[in-house]
């Protein structure tokens, strides 16, 4: 009579062992597409250097307003999918340190910055090197399990990809032809440009639009979808006239957003002494 095989060997428990490693090794597609957003947000924010070095400097500026759409893209799309991982997170902060940093710091030096030749330069790594060190503080900061849920409304200085709109902003008054050419007013935009590094690097709060629009009344979903169709018409029409809008606008927020991260933290701190003064008694 043949010998059946026995239920216990080893060939069997190797077989299930395996297939149960094969299904943990296979990774999820919500964790690979806001990669892969990612890596399109760096090779356009690559594009935008090469555009740049050719003197097509629109379209490079393009490439990085590129960049920063798919950006706010992939950070939403991950929690929307439930998709977030460390090596999303690392991979998103190289990209970013890339597009917002190396990308507009290359091409403001180029565009404007290279005719003051040694402190222009200066200039330029001192944008890129901002940029790092924002992104280095934000990622710490996302590991403080002390700190409280209301400050996720606000950033601690300007956010990498507001940075670099903002540092592009002398680039689209060029583009309009109010500024003839970047040599032109190379004296104004060093000083535009060291200004907007240290906002990246300070401890001045801004608002955060990560909390912002995930829930919408019902009377407000219609003009909400008609503003925001109306506003990316203009801004595919009235590219540069828009971008500049939205760069004075970004500016004028800053007190609105130091006054309210001062109005929530006084109650925030109202609310720990009135609990502290209730658990004494």
């Amino acid at each position: 009579m043949p010998n059946l095989p026995d239920l216990d060997d080893d060939r069997f428990g190797g077989d299930r062992r395996r297939q149960r490693l094969h299904r943990f090794k296979q990774v999820p597609i919500r964790f690979l597409l806001p990669n892969f957003i990612t890596l399109l947000a760096l090779c356009s924010g690559l594009t935008a250097i090469r555009l740049g070095v050719e003197g097509r400097y629109e379209w490079a500026v393009v490439a990085v307003i590129v960049a920063i759409v798919l950006d706010a893209v992939d950070g939403r799309l991950a929690r929307l999918l439930k998709g977030t991982s460390r090596f999303g997170a690392e991979l998103d902060s190289l990209a970013d340190f890339v597009n917002f940093g190396v990308a507009p710091a290359v091409l403001i030096y180029m565009w404007s910055l290279n005719g003051l030749r040694s402190i222009g330069w200066i200039t330029a790594l001192g944008l890129a090197i901002c940029c790092a060190l924002r992104l280095a503080r934000f990622n710490v900061s996302i590991d403080d399990p002390d700190k409280p849920a209301w400050t996720m409304n606000y950033f601690t200085g300007a956010p990498a990809p507001a940075g670099a709109g903002l540092a592009l902003a002398p680039m689209y008054l060029g583009f309009l032809g109010i500024v003839p050419d970047g040599h032109d007013i190379m004296w104004l935009v060093l000083p535009y440009t060291v200004a907007v590094a240290i906002l990246m690097v300070s401890r001045i709060p801004t608002f955060s639009g990560k909390t912002l629009g995930s829930r919408v009344s019902r009377e407000y979903v219609l003009p909400l979808l008609g503003l925001a169709a109306i506003a990316v018409v203009f801004l595919f029409t009235f590219t540069w006239q828009m971008l500049t809008l939205l760069s004075i606008l970004y500016i004028a927020m800053i007190p609105f957003g130091i006054r309210a991260y001062r109005r929530d933290k006084a109650a925030y701190e109202a609310r720990l002494s009135a609990k502290s003064e209730v658990q004494s008694t």
